[in-house]
């Protein structure tokens, strides 16, 4: 069975579809009963945002009472084809992003989803975007704070998640 489609949709990940809700803003929206779901989300969000400008940035939690759900807004960004870009700007743009994802990381944030599992449709880097201000995150529904996982599960991700970036990395340049 096809998924529901939504007016405005812009994308459908794994669990939520995203639908344009301006020219500024976007909403992913959470169908079912995922208030948890949906709290935690936003909970990761405002807090990599606190960190730096990596993640696409929290606006705020409603229900849209047209589609009948529960939804995060969140800033649109429109991302750009990467290629139509010599490798040395990439370089520097992965230098940026990679530091910024450090800073992440050090501050107790990890985003458990740079590389896309093979098993899940879509491109492999869906969640790393290209946009005017460099490469950005977007869904942090997996990503953990450090607090509640504690420190070895902690480490491990951000292990797992170090070897996606050198992946990314060739990917990016490689191009």
């Amino acid at each position: 069975m096809e998924p529901k489609r939504y007016p405005r949709q812009l994308s459908r990940g794994a669990n939520n579809a995203a639908i344009a809700l301006s020219e500024t803003e976007v909403g992913k929206l959470f169908s079912d009963d995922t208030r948890s779901d949906i709290g935690s989300e936003a909970e990761k969000m405002r807090f990599a945002n606190e960190i730096n400008g990596l993640v696409v940035k929290f606006l705020r939690l409603e229900t849209n009472e047209i589609l009948g759900t529960d939804m995060l807004a969140m800033e649109r960004i429109y991302p750009i084809d990467y290629r139509a870009y010599e490798v040395e700007i990439r370089e520097i743009w992965f230098g940026v992003f990679a530091d910024e994802l450090r800073a992440l990381h050090a501050a107790g944030f990890v985003h458990r989803d740079l590389l896309r599992p093979s098993h899940l449709p879509g491109d492999r880097y869906d969640n790393i975007l290209l946009t005017q201000q460099g490469l950005r995150l977007i869904d942090v529904g997996i990503s953990v704070l450090q607090r509640q996982v504690g420190e070895s599960f902690f480490r491990a991700y951000v292990q797992r998640e170090l070897e996606e970036l050198a992946l990314f990395r060739a990917f990016f340049l490689g191009r």
